[in-house]
């Protein structure tokens, strides 16, 4: 990386990170899924009258352990997509190299045929 986009993306770290800061320290607000937000807006709609149609089937018992699965499934879902775009790169990076243009065959390789 040249040393001009090094300064660039340490500024861009910088600027979300004193945000952040700044956010976090002057207001108490709470960092929560929409899940919650949801149930509530549901309760005020129906008048509490809703129930759900299904029950989940197992409820990680404490809170730490369902971030930890959380976590677990956004990891693999990112080595996932990650090992496709490297796959695909290769691919392109190899085929490049070879100087292979396309799915069309050369005169020599339809001569072949």
């Amino acid at each position: 990386m040249s040393r001009k986009l090094e300064i660039i993306v340490l500024a861009i770290f910088l600027a979300f990170g004193a945000q952040f800061v700044y956010m976090s320290s002057t207001t108490d607000a709470e960092y929560g899924g929409a899940d919650g937000e949801a149930e509530n807006v549901i309760n005020e709609i129906t008048g509490g009258a809703y129930e759900p149609n299904a029950e989940p089937f197992w409820e990680p018992p404490s809170g730490e352990i369902e971030s930890l699965l959380f976590g677990l499934q956004a990891a693999i879902g990112a080595g996932i997509i990650g090992y496709f775009f490297g796959y695909y790169n290769a691919k392109k990076s190899h085929e490049n190299e070879l100087g292979y243009k396309g799915k069309n065959k050369s005169e020599s390789d339809r001569q072949s045929l």
